[in-house]
């Protein structure tokens, strides 16, 4: 028992570059085995697969999708004033946003949707200036964007800049 717990102790995930190297010789029906095995164990794992099977090759719907998301949970914030659920709620907003952001792997994407979470907040009313935590997630996400954008198409940039001077 004790010699199985020292083996699993000792066990170390392979690097990506191993990783890569052997799933080159496998055979698809065993890459597709290693796939649907990989969705069943966490719910991130089978979102990401979901994401790259059905929706990566229309990235344009898929920001749609996750906008009206945010549209969804930005109703479901408390409207009572009370500064700590309204801080949880955007925190929880900010880690599915995140969460699809890595998913795409896109600045593009980046920056449309922390511009648009953004937007959403100015929108609502909340009163970000009134804590300090809320005032840093805001700037945070500010922060985020500007350092984004260098990476994006000139004519791009322009743009998201115009729309971040206007927040």
């Amino acid at each position: 028992m004790t010699d199985l717990l020292v083996y699993f102790r000792a066990m170390k995930a392979a690097s990506l570059h191993e990783l890569k190297q052997e799933l080159i010789h496998l055979p698809p029906k065993e890459l597709l085995e290693l796939c649907l095995r990989l969705g069943r164990f966490k719910k991130e794992n089978k979102e990401l697969l979901t994401y790259l099977i059905f929706e990566a090759h229309d990235e344009k719907s898929f920001i749609e999708n996750v906008k009206a998301h945010i549209d969804e949970e930005f109703e479901a914030i408390p409207k009572d004033n009370n500064l700590y659920l309204i801080k949880k709620s955007l925190r929880k907003i900010l880690r599915t946003i995140t969460k699809y952001i890595r998913f795409t792997g896109s600045k593009m994407v980046e920056v449309q949707l922390l511009l648009y979470f953004c937007k959403k907040i100015k929108e609502s009313g909340i009163k970000i200036h009134k804590t300090v935590a809320l005032t840093n997630l805001y700037e945070s996400q500010l922060k985020k964007i500007r350092k984004a954008l260098p990476s994006l198409h000139e004519d791009l940039q322009y743009d998201y800049t115009k729309e971040l001077e206007g927040l």
